[in-house]
């Protein structure tokens, strides 16, 4: 045997094993998944395994494009997502607000962000001041 028709042979089994097919509920995107996480966990993989790997990570992906939509977030949404993301807290944002009070009324609604107020947390988080404003 030639060592093509082993690396054949051993991608037939994978699919045996575990043959894919489109993900159309929770259950089967679990099952993937754990296939998915066994082969990670095995470290180094063989060329018929990274190739097996990349078929279910397509059906994944194609699953979560479809149901698992993010919906967008800008303005306090995206500040309050920000804040957690970074484990801050509202003082150390004194800086771009100048007080305590106006950050907490901000993120409370009470107050709207302001144009210097974007463009300093843009600078702050390193990201587009675009992303503060609703597309």
């Amino acid at each position: 045997m030639t060592p093509e028709i082993l690396i054949t042979q051993r991608y037939i089994e994978l699919l045996k094993s575990f043959p894919p097919r489109p993900i159309t509920y929770e259950e089967e995107l679990l099952a993937t998944q754990k296939v998915i996480d066994s082969l990670i966990d095995k470290g180094e993989l063989t060329p018929d395994e990274q190739d097996y790997l990349n078929v279910l990570g397509s059906l994944v992906h194609e699953y979560e494009e479809k149901h698992n939509t993010i919906r967008d977030i800008y303005g306090v949404d995206l500040l309050q997502a920000l804040i957690a993301e970074f484990d801050l807290r509202q003082k150390d944002l004194i800086p771009i607000f100048k007080t305590e009070s106006i950050v907490s009324q901000v993120l409370s609604g009470q107050r709207k962000l302001t144009v210097r107020h974007i463009a300093g947390l843009a600078e702050f988080f390193h990201i587009s001041p675009a992303a503060f404003f609703e597309s």
